[in-house]
């Protein structure tokens, strides 16, 4: 395919009220609605009529702050269920933990979920990496990044041979002979350092064969591990040029993996949108005005490492000093660092930045400007697509879908229907294969 024939790819990331962590505090917010299976079913619904790839949870294993909102109400699997039921094409992914799942029961879900949606799953393999998270689980801590890393290849690895113990026509549903061929339904006798596992799997083969596995690895086994089994690939980018190095040493190291597929690679991404780009600005500034004030400096404080409580919120940022000078966690000071130096925020205008997305990128003004640098990303290997984070739901969802989609569907850069009815068939992959570490 080529560069001009290539489709954007574009899921929608769903995180309670929004990804600025001040949404569920605006007056128009869902808040009362987030225990409401009704509430994900209306934005998925939404997301379908976008014609997007699918809708994307994470998830947590901890509760974090409860002073600052739920973001983790119901747990994503079981919604997805209803979700799949409440739409007809859109795919659905799901976090799942490595760490704190085991293989049969990840491919079971996942299976089920997969026959529920006639072929709509993908799964997002992460390790996990909270302390709190691990005390839930029956661990004192995490277990050291290396195993953690060691015990995701294993686990991929055994759940796609469980997905494999069926085969694709074991099913005969003979009444007078067989409900399925027994040689065609086989135990995987998985046997490694973290997992022992029999098989086979109690659920017939998923329609897709594999559920599309997604991962987000940025540290060095991460990447590694994505570029070796993943199918696509989420990203963190604050701007073009880092999202193309990532992009472009992604590639490398899947060819070099010896594998001969397009692995699409979505960079996250907030915006704000308004037909004018003061509009679109005023709704960035009315969340970030929502924000607590003292809690948000405190938070600043600790990734800058100094007290932020006596900062000017309508002034600008205070010199802070250079990276490599600075004593603590240097990835978030890094992005901090960036963003003053690029768009030279208020104090005010930081903290909104910060909460909402982070280091990912953002961008705001018309559906014509946002349109223009999603454009660019996507034709200078910066990106396949992005995982829109909207700050406000369901207004932030309704505004891209409404106003950007257009825009990107009359530059022949979206679909502007579905050709195929599987999440596979969306992101353009092919039949399942096996994953090769």
């Amino acid at each position: 395919m080529s560069m001009n024939e290539r489709m954007m790819h574009l899921n929608l990331f769903l995180f309670g009220c929004g990804h600025h962590r001040a949404a569920w505090r605006h007056p128009n917010s869902a808040v009362e609605q987030l225990g409401d299976i009704r509430y994900y079913e209306r934005l998925a619904q939404t997301a379908e009529r976008g014609k997007l790839d699918a809708v994307f949870f994470a998830d947590g294993q901890s509760t974090g702050n409860v002073a600052d909102g739920s973001y983790w109400f119901l747990e994503p699997l079981t919604a997805m269920a209803a979700m799949s039921r409440a739409t007809d094409r859109i795919g659905f992914i799901s976090t799942v933990s490595s760490t704190f799942f085991t293989p049969f029961h990840a491919a079971r879900m996942m299976a089920s979920l997969d026959h529920i949606s006639n072929g709509r799953m993908g799964w997002n393999v992460v390790t996990s990496m909270f302390d709190v998270e691990a005390r839930n689980h029956g661990y004192e801590a995490m277990p050291a990044h290396a195993e953690r890393y060691r015990r995701a290849e294993e686990f991929v690895n055994a759940v796609l041979k469980l997905w494999d113990s069926w085969a694709a026509d074991a099913l005969v549903m003979d009444r007078a002979g067989h409900y399925a061929d027994p040689d065609k339904v086989n135990p995987i006798n998985h046997n490694g350092e973290f997992f022992l596992v029999d098989g086979p799997l109690n659920v017939p083969r998923p329609p897709q064969g594999h559920p599309v596995l997604f991962q987000a690895g940025a540290s060095e086994q991460g990447r590694t591990l994505a570029a070796q089994c993943a199918e696509a690939i989420y990203a963190v980018a604050y701007d073009l040029p880092a999202a193309q190095d990532y992009y472009r040493d992604i590639k490398r190291r899947v060819k070099e993996a010896g594998r001969n597929v397009d692995v699409p690679i979505m960079p996250g991404l907030v915006t704000y949108v308004a037909s004018t780009e003061a509009e679109a600005r005023a709704k960035q500034r009315e969340l970030d005005e929502l924000l607590p004030a003292d809690a948000s400096l405190r938070q600043l404080g600790t990734y800058v490492g100094q007290d932020c409580s006596g900062w000017e919120l309508d002034g600008p940022v205070p010199a802070l000093p250079s990276l490599d000078v600075f004593t603590g966690p240097k990835g978030r000071y890094a992005t901090v660092l960036r963003i003053i130096e690029t768009e030279q925020p208020t104090v005010r205008q930081l903290l909104g930045r910060l909460a909402a997305g982070g280091g990912h990128c953002t961008m705001v003004g018309t559906p014509e400007s946002v349109a223009d640098r999603m454009e660019q990303w996507f034709r200078n290997e910066g990106a396949d697509g992005f995982n829109l984070m909207p700050p406000s739901l369901p207004a932030g969802i309704e505004d891209f879908v409404d106003q950007v989609v257009p825009e990107l569907q009359r530059r022949g850069l979206f679909r502007t229907e579905y050709e195929g009815s599987t999440l596979r068939d969306h992101l353009g992959l092919p039949p399942a294969g096996s994953c090769q570490p």
